[in-house]
């Protein structure tokens, strides 16, 4: 599978680095150069891309058009969701999954038609099952 993250925080690093490991096809992208030596592990095979996640030419130079799947993983919204929707109309990406921490926004892009996972709700979803099965052992 031939995939291109951006973001190379700690969820987009992870990701990659796992992918990679798998044997998959990885680019990652990032503004920032010092992201890839902090995050990607050693021995990462994939291609790391300096650059904008929503500029068509970065975005072409890890790979876009050869794509499989598109994950906009960056700690901002609006650019995961731009760099999502750039990727689904633009360059036609079969599977896009952008970000979202905002579950308004994600509300309004899946909408649109984008694929968003959203850690806010994710996270709260969790936290309320571990009170509920505390709750139902009788723990207080």
């Amino acid at each position: 599978m031939r995939v291109v993250i951006l973001g190379c925080g700690r969820v987009g690093a992870r990701l990659a680095n796992t992918l990679d490991s798998e044997g998959h096809r990885v680019s990652i992208i990032d503004r920032n150069s010092d992201a890839f030596r902090r995050f990607l592990a050693e021995g990462f095979n994939g291609e790391a891309v300096v650059g904008v996640g929503i500029d068509e030419d970065v975005l072409r130079r890890a790979g876009i058009e050869e794509a499989d799947v598109f994950i906009a993983a960056t700690n901002l919204d609006n650019v995961n969701a731009m760099a999502g929707q750039i990727a689904q109309l633009i360059f036609r990406v079969p599977r896009v999954i952008a970000r979202l921490y905002d579950p308004i926004r994600e509300e309004v892009y899946q909408t649109a038609g984008l694929t968003t996972v959203c850690p806010t709700k994710v996270g709260a979803e969790r936290i309320k099952q571990m009170l509920d099965a505390r709750w139902e052992r009788g723990e207080e």
